[in-house]
């Protein structure tokens, strides 16, 4: 399985602003420091000199909490990204716009050591999603709906009530799919909606229902949306434990408070109590 482990919650932050890196480590579980779409191409030099100085000062807990987005590796920004990289401590790079597993090779030779969080936000990417997730640097999958639209040509990734059209909602999944099939994690993308709309939270429910990973966003207030959707209820939890505790005194398929169960539906369960003590570990002190 995959050694990525960090999350629910990943906020991005422009790496060209340094005075937030702080703010955004206190307000979520992870910080994506963003090289890439967040940074002027005009202002990456400087950007990079903030990240270098934050890099050299990290301690071991922030570094573990760390992922920098650079720059696509056809880019001619990747090649000063990834030596500015090279030789710190930091364990996780995502590389955007992957759209082979020979983009993800080149990352990976650039960025010997790293864990890779592939980022399949173009149609050929999606497509190639299972292969690039079988690559043994990659720990990660993220999507992207709106570089998708770009990439086919498109102008809007979702419909007036906020939902996904179809495309995006097929290349969700086949992102989902691919990283679960090679064992690896996966990140779902960020929802633009900066207040925790019905339609925002219910997109973080389906994150966890469906079995990311974690799930990107992109301004503190949609942390706590993106924890709560991950933290079971009580009544989740109840459940998950009293169904577990039957399965020791039972075999095979049983009934339990009205439902058949059998060995999916006991897994089930399993993830529920395993992410709320994924959860609980977290929390400081603990």
């Amino acid at each position: 399985m995959s050694s990525f482990n960090i999350g629910p919650a990943i906020l991005f932050v422009p790496a060209d602003r340094p005075e937030r890196y702080s703010k955004a480590y206190e307000r979520s579980d992870a910080v994506i420091i963003d090289l890439e779409d967040a940074v002027a191409p005009n202002d990456r030099s400087s950007a990079r000199t903030a990240l270098a100085e934050h890099l050299a000062r990290m301690d071991k807990p922030t570094t573990e909490r760390t992922i920098v987005r650079v720059n696509p590796v056809a880019d001619p920004d990747f090649s000063e990204d990834a030596g500015l990289l090279t030789n710190t401590a930091l364990r996780f790079v995502m590389v955007p716009k992957v759209e082979s597993i020979g983009d993800i090779s080149q990352a990976a030779s650039a960025l010997p050591g790293v864990k890779l969080i592939a980022l399949c936000e173009s149609a050929s990417g999606v497509i190639e999603a299972p292969q690039i997730a079988k690559h043994p640097s990659v720990a990660a999958l993220m999507w992207g709906a709106e570089d998708l639209m770009v990439s086919t040509g498109g102008s809007a990734s979702r419909f007036a009530d906020g939902t996904y059209r179809d495309v995006p909602r097929f290349a969700r999944a086949q992102v989902l799919l691919a990283a679960a099939a090679a064992g690896k994690a996966s990140i779902d993308t960020i929802h633009t909606d900066l207040s925790p709309t019905d339609q925002f939270i219910a997109e973080a429910e389906d994150a966890v229902a469906t079995g990311w990973t974690a799930k990107a966003c992109i301004h503190p207030a949609q942390v706590q949306v993106i924890r709560d959707a991950y933290t079971p209820t009580e009544a989740e939890s109840e459940y998950a434990h009293a169904l577990l505790a039957e399965v020791k005194r039972q075999r095979g398929v049983f009934q339990f408070r009205g439902t058949m169960v059998d060995g999916p539906l006991i897994a089930h369960a399993q993830n529920v109590v395993n992410r709320a003590e994924k959860l609980k570990a977290q929390l400081p002190g603990e």
